[in-house]
């Protein structure tokens, strides 16, 4: 069965945004466990479900100084 995914939307521009976000979502979701896609619009964060929170993952951006908000599925 494969797992659902937690997706926002995000600001998470390009490679050096992601490199300072790195830290702080790994911290709450672990390594591999996410990706953000900067090829669309919206700059969607996918993180596995299961492994954290919402609100972890929201904060943990937010303390990396970027702007998130969930996507309702």
């Amino acid at each position: 069965m494969e797992n659902n995914k937690l997706k926002f939307k995000t600001n998470i521009n390009c490679g050096g945004c992601i490199e300072k976000v790195t830290p702080f979502l790994n911290e709450v979701a672990g390594e591999g466990h996410w990706t953000v896609d900067t090829s669309t619009k919206d700059k969607i964060l996918t993180v596995d479900d299961g492994i954290t929170s919402v609100d972890a993952v929201m904060s943990s951006v937010q303390k990396a100084g970027y702007k998130i908000e969930e996507v309702n599925n």
